[in-house]
């Protein structure tokens, strides 16, 4: 996949993707980022200027954008465009999935006041993180790079822990590593016992319980007899032993 940036802050870019999840996916072939600056579209390098109207602060110049944009899919194609903004939809874990079976995509990172509007008839879409407002589009862009790499062919060690991560189906249940006991507080006896179906149970079991906790809002309407069964346990206040043992 091909990610593009255009920003008139690349080391912020060029910085995040020599470490982690992104350095990897690239070094593996399964990624490449491309920097585009604006400024060396611009003339003198002057990318903003004052708001007509009244509007305080500056305003991202229509012009160095649309020669990059230009350049770019000169050389490259057209890449999927996508435009950070406070009012775009919030990205969540689907976004993500469908936007990792794309073959390229830009990212437009605004700055101060934001971008001149006529930019946006570039955009193939328009995202946000949340609803509040940050000072540019790179960090948007940082968290969609790494958000996707990780779910691109080859680059995980381990592709199942994709299909464990929170927001497939259930939220991620609890984890724990040595030692196996800290501070009094000790790793579930279940971890330890090697059943590993009881393992998948308690996995799941715990997933439930979190979801139900953190975000019942995503409940699957779609309940297996399994899943139906240990969440009207779990509302009832019954612990994973205890329903075991009714079983």
């Amino acid at each position: 996949m091909k990610f593009f940036f255009l920003t008139i802050f690349p080391d912020l870019v060029k910085c995040f993707c020599e470490h982690g999840i992104v350095s990897q996916a690239i070094k593996k072939g399964a990624l490449e980022v491309v920097v585009i600056n604006p400024r060396d579209y611009a003339e003198k390098g002057k990318v903003d200027d004052y708001a007509y109207g009244g509007h305080p602060g500056m305003v991202l110049k229509p012009e160095p954008i649309f020669l990059a944009y230009e350049d770019l899919v000169s050389k490259y194609g057209k890449p999927y465009v996508i435009i950070p903004q406070p009012w775009g939809k919030v990205i969540d874990q689907r976004d993500l999935d469908r936007l990792s079976k794309l073959d390229s995509l830009l990212v437009i990172c605004g700055r101060y006041e934001g971008i001149d509007e006529r930019v946006s008839t570039l955009a193939d879409e328009e995202l946000s993180l949340g609803d509040f407002v940050l000072s540019g589009g790179e960090l948007f862009g940082l968290v969609l790079l790494e958000g996707i790499a990780r779910l691109l062919p080859g680059v995980l060690s381990d592709p199942q822990s994709i299909e464990r991560d929170s927001f497939r189906r259930w939220l991620g249940s609890p984890v724990y590593t040595r030692p196996a006991e800290f501070r009094g507080m000790k790793v579930p006896e279940v971890l330890l016992s090697g059943n590993h179906k009881m393992i998948e149970l308690w996995e799941l079991w715990h997933s439930i319980k979190r979801t139900l906790e953190k975000r019942p809002d995503l409940i699957p309407k779609d309940l297996t007899p399994l899943e139906e069964e240990m969440l009207r346990a779990i509302k009832e206040n019954l612990s994973f032993e205890e329903w075991v043992k009714k079983r």
